[in-house]
């Protein structure tokens, strides 16, 4: 099989020539052995592996396979070059392997090797293109050719049939609603001098030392400190927010006196940041305007932990008898890839309703890139944010379209983009792309299934007349977004759903995974219709998002490596799993995730040279080749540290929804060690609030 394989690689990459023919990129002309430079050098490396991977076909082959084995043995290139020798074994071992035990990948793998062998064939690229994703991307096969077919389709699967609405649905969201997001925190970029920002001298000295730290973690456009205030996505995103109740105060629907309740988890990009996160927001909410519809509560690293030390831990003694449970609990925190600050987004919510809030019911995640549009929302949808929060069908029970009973616990609304808003609401943020503009989407395209479910799934209008009426009928949702949704305490406490904390991109679509395999009344999003926020990320953060480009794409690639061995781990039947979860977020649960990966990465980086951008191509390749090293040594065996981390979480977010229950029984006795816990927890949550921060003798100076 490996043969057929290297015929396709070769009919993918082989030399044009004269003679014009099919081929979706041609590295020769970037193989180069003569480069000196840096970003030559890791070009020509990049350009040797896609010519290696297609064996002796290719006439450059020989001398790409010596090029590798002596830069193996540089000691500035050795990774890399090790890299990329090593890709080539993976990738070969995983086809021969794939194709011992699945016979319908060996017939497809055979299929396109001879596809690819007809020269008359290749005239026909769409065709091509279908007969490339069947091996490599299935996902997309028959998308673009059927999109209106395909979109019933998908809405007919998501079905629910209504059997009980909830008969308690939340009446006053500002009160019953816990409102989270997170704030990503990176170093300002290198080419802005550290005396130009408008920060104290204690901020710039620390600064100063953790820009020589190595980076621990990536995030798609994090803030850099020191950026302009109208610039600053935190700010923004509470900006908006407090919009939003102003309007929803002036609706009616929160009481003059009445105030919102936002929680803030702080992640940072590099661990000296991490006693610095909390300092920096202080000195910009102090120069900002105040919040009059938000008590806003910031949690470091530093406030997770005391919270273990101080509250659960201590309970998980006395009451569960278990000892030393400060290493399980350390799950519950903020820093670190993005799985973890988002389940503690969510667990926060439970803590929230035993210690401070009894009467929260629900928890709602925003990204402060998101704004709600009453004005829009309430001219297009007849309601506004909270209106929609309002509905008896988060909550509610009925059937899916197999007749598995469901609960509607979870909640998920839409974007749209704010360059779109203009023509409706219910225009799709990730409209239909036309056809390919990268030579690596013939190896893996999710836009387009993406594209699917966001028309299937997000823009579904429900209708009084319809199949789909938003009473006895609605949709369930799987493909979500990171903000734009929220689940009841209830349903938290008893399904307890959670994202692995090193689950690194699309946190939010793993989180409902941990619940899809399990047995009786599953845990799904409803899809309330209407419910939209307005998605600015393009208005204000541009310099954030280019800055993290090359980190996001790695990121992506990851995501297959992580995603598909997380679901063999979830489940015997993987198939199942993945086809209740396709197209999108299934598209990401590969048979063969290491080669899509190389291949993903050997073309991107090809294309990224080849379009000019050769600085982002060396840090795509220095960078991505480690961390996809890593994250390969992490999914690898049967005993993989994925699977060890996996179980541990397991029992930990167990743990800690138990040691709550325990806490909360307690309370309801009156006991003591508990009223103790209560006091305790209360003094962590004031010292978190924003508003405290204030009292700071240097915040009240800085003001000045």
């Amino acid at each position: 099989m490996v043969e057929q394989f290297e015929s396709i690689i070769y009919a993918l990459i082989k030399p044009n020539g004269k003679e014009k023919a099919f081929s979706i990129f041609d590295p020769t002309g970037q193989f180069d052995e003569g480069h000196t430079d840096n970003a030559g050098i890791a070009q020509a490396l990049n350009a040797a592996f896609l010519i290696a991977l297609a064996g002796n076909r290719h006439p450059e082959s020989g001398r790409a396979k010596r090029f590798l084995i002596r830069m193996a043995d540089s000691p500035e290139w050795a990774d890399i070059a090790g890299f990329y020798i090593n890709g080539i074994s993976l990738v070969y071992g995983e086809i021969e392997s794939v194709s011992r035990h699945d016979t319908n990948f060996a017939d497809r793998l055979k299929n396109l090797s001879n596809w690819m062998l007809n020269k008359e064939n290749l005239n026909n690229i769409e065709e091509t293109a279908e007969k490339i994703w069947s091996v490599f991307f299935p996902e997309a096969n028959g998308i673009h050719a059927n999109k209106k077919e395909r979109i019933e389709a998908l809405r007919t699967k998501r079905t629910v049939t209504i059997t009980e609405l909830n008969t308690t649905p939340i009446t006053d969201p500002a009160r019953q609603i816990l409102f989270t997001s997170n704030v990503l925190l990176t170093i300002p970029p290198a080419l802005k001098s550290l005396d130009e920002l408008p920060l104290s001298n204690h901020l710039k000295e620390k600064l100063l030392e953790i820009t020589h730290e190595p980076q621990l973690y990536w995030y798609d456009h994090p803030i850099q400190i020191g950026v302009e205030q109208e610039k600053n996505e935190v700010l923004y995103g509470l900006r908006g927010l407090e919009a939003a109740f102003e309007s929803e105060r002036d609706r009616g629907n929160m009481s003059p006196d009445a105030k919102a309740t936002c929680v803030l988890s702080v992640s940072s990009t590099h661990r000296g940041l991490h006693n610095l996160v909390k300092k920096y927001l202080e000195e910009e909410f102090a120069r900002s305007r105040s919040l009059k519809n938000i008590d806003v509560y910031v949690f470091t690293e530093a406030n997770t932990q005391q919270i273990i030390d101080e509250v659960l831990a201590p309970a998980a003694a006395y009451y569960l008898q278990h000892e030393n449970a400060n290493e399980l609990l350390s799950v519950f925190g903020v820093d670190g890839e993005y799985g973890r600050h988002y389940t503690f987004l969510k667990a926060i919510t439970a803590f929230w309703s035993i210690f401070i809030q009894p009467e929260i019911k629900a928890t709602f995640k925003i990204d402060l890139d998101q704004v709600f549009p009453q004005k829009e929302l309430v001219k297009q949808t007849g309601a506004s944010a909270f209106e929609h929060f309002k509905t008896p069908l988060w909550g509610a029970h009925g059937m899916d379209s197999n007749k598995q009973p469901i609960e509607l616990g979870m909640i998920a609304g839409a974007l749209v983009n704010e360059r779109d808003i203009s023509k409706s609401l219910f225009t799709s943020d990730v409209p239909f792309p036309d056809y390919l503009s990268s030579p690596d989407e013939y190896i893996f395209f999710s836009m387009l299934p993406q594209a699917l479910s966001t028309e299937a799934e997000m823009m579904m209008r429900y209708t009084v007349n319809g199949r789909l009426d938003g009473k006895r009928k609605c949709l369930q949702r799987i493909h979500v977004t990171g903000g734009t949704n929220g689940i009841l305490v209830d349903s938290l406490r008893r399904h307890r759903p959670f994202t692995p904390s090193f689950i690194g991109r699309a946190e939010d679509q793993a989180y409902i995974l941990s619940v899809l395999s399990t047995p009786g009344t599953r845990l799904v999003y409803l899809h309330k219709d209407g419910l939209i926020m307005r998605h600015d990320k393009e208005a204000f953060a541009q310099e954030a998002i280019q800055s993290a480009y090359a980190a996001r794409l790695v990121g992506d690639y990851i995501r297959i490596l992580y995603f598909s061995a997380y679901a063999r781990e979830l489940t015997g039947d993987v198939a199942k799993l993945k086809d209740t979860i396709d197209p999108f977020t299934g598209c990401f649960i590969s048979s063969i995730p290491t080669t899509v990966v190389y291949l993903r990465f050997g073309l991107k980086a090809a294309s990224l040279f080849d379009t000019g951008k050769v600085e982002q191509g060396l840090e795509f390749i220095k960078t991505g080749a480690r961390r996809i090293i890593n994250a390969i040594d992490f999914v690898k065996g049967e005993n993989s540290m994925l699977k060890r981390y996996y179980e541990k979480e397991c029992l930990s977010w167990n743990l800690y929804y138990d040691t709550l229950s325990a806490i909360e029984d307690a309370l309801i006795n009156g006991d003591g060690f508990a009223l103790e816990l209560r006091k305790k927890a209360e003094n962590i949550i004031n010292q978190c609030s924003i508003h405290t921060s204030f009292n700071n003798p240097f915040i009240k100076t800085f003001k000045k």
